[in-house]
């Protein structure tokens, strides 16, 4: 009886503050609407407050992410410390194969260690339920980082650069609705593209190889190099089962997924593999289509 006697006494109070307050809601409430369609309707008030909510939005998810890394620095130790022991065994193996080979000193300049630049970077926010997952890291356009680059881990392919501010990201992971990659089949010349359907973020799909094509379960995919994005033969994933596709000329491959969403904490961007020179080219030739529809070139 008392606690019917305190619910109905609160929700009393509650009722006479709405009332009380009534047109500070209505003012609220219409003020909001009015600001989502000034944001969503205008492109450049829009892109000045998802950057400046992007950074207030970072700081946050970086405090609450420096917190849980700390309660879980044993596992991501002992994480680490893997990753060591593999690296060792390759490096082990890689001075054994160079020992078994005579190199010419007089034309051998070297390894090309500046192929690639990465940065490195932390996870500070991802959702992994959701049709449009994101995933926000610490690191922004101050560290070199531009939309449309390439992130990967130590297992393998993450996502493309979406959106930055000065110190954070936001990365538009595989396990994305709109996300596509070009991907092969490990060891083969057979391409298709990576997509993602909402619900399991451990699994995808590889679309586009014909029928004709034998596939192995276990067979690796990776990156077939094609994009602006990534090299080739970054690990994407393994086969895990193939059916027909519903048009019935091509496979339809669930890919087991060889990055670990739920345990994602450090990534890599690759931040100087996009070719400008080859896509200026490539929009150029598409310019030139476009331009001459009904002229021969020949």
């Amino acid at each position: 009886m008392g606690l019917l006697i305190l619910y109905t006494y609160i929700m009393q109070n509650l009722i006479d503050f709405i009332v009380k307050y009534k047109y500070w809601f209505v003012f609220l409430l219409l003020e909001g609407f009015s600001l989502s369609l000034l944001f969503r309707f205008n492109n450049y008030q829009g892109s000045v407050f998802f950057t400046n909510a992007n950074s207030m939005v970072g700081g946050l998810y970086n405090t609450v992410n420096g917190v849980t890394s700390y309660v879980n620095l044993g596992e991501v130790n002992a994480k680490l410390e893997s990753d060591n022991e593999l690296l060792r065994a390759e490096i082990h193996e890689m001075k054994r194969i160079l020992a078994e080979h005579r190199v010419d000193t007089l034309k051998f300049n070297g390894f090309n260690r500046g192929r690639f630049r990465f940065v490195g970077a932390q996870v500070i926010n991802a959702t992994l339920h959701q049709g449009n997952n994101t995933i926000t890291i610490n690191k922004g356009q101050k560290d070199g980082i531009k939309p449309e680059m390439g992130v990967i881990c130590s297992s393998g392919v993450v996502g493309i650069v979406y959106l930055t501010s000065d110190h954070y990201s936001i990365v538009i992971p595989v396990i994305n609705a709109s996300s596509k990659v070009s991907c092969r089949l490990g060891k083969s010349n057979h391409f298709g593209t990576l997509q993602w359907h909402h619900g399991d973020p451990e699994h995808a799909q590889m679309i586009g190889v014909p029928l004709h094509v034998k596939i192995k379960k276990g067979q690796l995919i990776e990156t077939n190099g094609f994009s602006d994005i990534f090299p080739s033969s970054i690990p994407i994933g393994r086969v895990e089962d193939v059916e027909p596709s519903q048009d019935g000329l091509s496979h339809l491959i669930t890919v087991k997924l060889s990055t670990d969403f739920n345990s994602l904490q450090n990534v890599s961007v690759i931040t100087n593999y996009s070719h400008a020179e080859k896509r200026l080219l490539e929009q150029k030739a598409d310019s030139l289509l476009e331009g001459n529809d009904e002229e021969s070139f020949y």
